[in-house]
């Protein structure tokens, strides 16, 4: 026998023992795959569950600009606390300060115009007075005096028209000097910096923006929004107990204060970051509060929350439901 017709079957024996081996491997169970941080339980019998997410306690504030332009200055950073009224950001204002300065021109040359008139009136007056105490009627003639006090009626319309002319200058001062003011955007209240999404150079537009300019927030207490399904919303009564656990690791929780219930049923949103993508499911939203400083959280974190249920509510429900019957009967 050849050393070729040694190999063959030398071959056919190692792939059967491969086949044989692989067969056996396959057959093996495979050991479930241990989730990388273990799922929060409920600490209560009879519970609700809902995703939180954490946010701040006058809600996420989103700001933007009521007059597009180019960003000229942005006076915070993220995580500064601002007082009310302090200045966020500015857009480039030097078209309207030019504006400004016209208006500011016609404003003292209005006032100049009044002055003019006030002494032209005077004048008018006084020629119209002197002609007007003539006790000798030949002395002037009726001609004359009608001239004089028309003249000194017509000096007394310019000067009207003139003050009126100070005031819509003084308006349009106004409203030039408004603009300006509303150009520097600044916090509506004392809050902190969560996101700057603008800077210098940059075009800010005007409206609802998916990314907002600058978002704030009040982060004194945070609170967290639950979405509770609709089919449990019934289940729902304010004032009972509420834990919410740090998803990633079960032993940091905290206990839950009782906020507020926004009584409409809204679609879910779903948690991809867009603010318009929507599912299916709609959901019953519950404000929780509670110290900033019991967890490591931040705004936008999801939260897993069990809300506590009282033990039979089928069994009330039933029964409110056959009284009211009854009673309508």
């Amino acid at each position: 026998m050849t050393w070729k017709n040694k190999i063959l079957p030398a071959a056919a024996a190692i792939g059967l023992l491969i086949a044989i081996a692989v067969a056996v491997h396959s057959q093996r169970e495979t050991p479930p795959a241990q989730p990388v941080a273990q799922p929060a339980q409920a600490p209560f019998k009879n519970y609700i569950g809902g995703a939180g997410l954490v946010e701040a306690r006058t809600q996420n504030i989103s700001i933007g600009t009521s007059l597009p332009g180019i960003v000229k200055t942005v006076f915070v950073e993220v995580g500064d606390k601002v007082k009310g009224g302090a200045p966020l950001f500015q857009i480039d204002d030097r078209e309207l300060r030019a504006d400004l300065l016209v208006r500011q021109a016609s404003m003292v040359k209005a006032r100049a115009a009044v002055t003019e008139a006030q002494a032209s009136l005077k004048d008018y007056q006084a020629q119209y007075n002197l002609v007007r105490a003539a006790t000798d009627r030949r002395a002037v003639s009726v001609d004359d005096v009608q001239k004089r006090r028309y003249a000194a009626e017509l000096a007394r319309a310019k000067l009207k028209s003139a003050r009126a002319a100070v005031t819509a200058a003084a308006a349009e001062l106004q409203a030039t000097q408004t603009s300006i003011d509303r150009l520097l955007v600044r916090a509506p209240l004392d809050c902190e910096v969560l996101q700057v999404n603008i800077r210098p150079g940059e075009y800010a537009q005007t409206g609802v923006l998916s990314t907002p300019l600058i978002r704030l927030g009040d982060l004194d207490r945070l609170h967290i929004r639950v979405d509770i399904d609709e089919n449990d919303a019934w289940r729902f009564q304010s004032g009972t107990r509420a834990v919410a656990f740090l998803r990633g690791n079960r032993d940091l929780k905290a206990d839950l204060k009782f906020v507020r219930l926004e009584p409409y049923v809204t679609p879910k949103t779903s948690l991809t970051g867009s603010s318009t993508e929507k599912v299916d499911t709609r959901v019953l939203q519950v404000i929780f509060s509670f110290d900033r400083h019991v967890l490591p959280v931040y705004v936008g974190q999801q939260m897993d929350v069990f809300i506590e249920t009282p033990g039979d509510q089928v069994s009330v429900a039933r029964e409110a439901s056959a009284a009211g019957a009854g009673g309508g009967n």
